[in-house]
């Protein structure tokens, strides 16, 4: 949604200068997807340094780290139709290679954490990668805070129950 003059603005250069740089606004977003995609594999490989911790815990805390990234104006919610700057990821190597290590890494927890009885394990795994990915860059969090009822924190809760939990009340026991 951001126009070239935008971020040369907020950069402090003139809209030239990031052409120089970058060809289009798309590239500038598939430059920034990849300074993300690092900042997650680094947050996934603190997550896996961590002695003792279950998968879905894992999960659970990459998903609340995305959710906190996204309200604090770091992560794009990326629209799923503009097909230019999908072009443009797709034909993005980093973008892809990144892309591709994150999902392995976060696989292979799903995978662990369906065979710890964590995770229904009836779902396939890839749907359980993309309903985190979804989350990860969903409309809901930036509606919930321009709603002005929630705190930053109570909407990362509220996302994270509803993805984790679902939509159902809490059994009571």
């Amino acid at each position: 949604q951001m126009t070239v003059d935008e971020v040369a603005a907020d950069v402090g250069i003139a809209k030239a200068s990031l052409y120089k740089h970058f060809a289009s606004k798309e590239a500038l977003a598939a430059a920034a997807m990849v300074r993300l995609l690092e900042r997650a594999l680094a947050m996934i490989d603190q997550l896996s340094a961590r002695e003792g911790q279950r998968a879905v815990d894992r999960l659970m805390a990459v998903s609340r780290w995305a959710l906190e990234m996204q309200l604090g104006g770091e992560m794009p919610t990326v629209p799923s139709q503009n097909s230019s700057l999908r072009a443009e990821l797709l034909a993005h190597k980093t973008y892809l290679d990144l892309l591709m290590q994150a999902s392995d890494r976060l696989g292979a927890w799903i995978v662990q954490a369906q065979a710890d009885g964590d995770i229904d394990p009836t779902l396939p795994p890839e749907l359980v990668l993309y309903t985190i990915y979804a989350r990860a860059c969903a409309h809901v969090p930036a509606y919930l805070k321009a709603g002005g009822a929630f705190s930053d924190a109570q909407i990362v809760e509220l996302v994270q129950r509803s993805c984790w939990h679902g939509l159902r009340p809490p059994t009571k026991g």
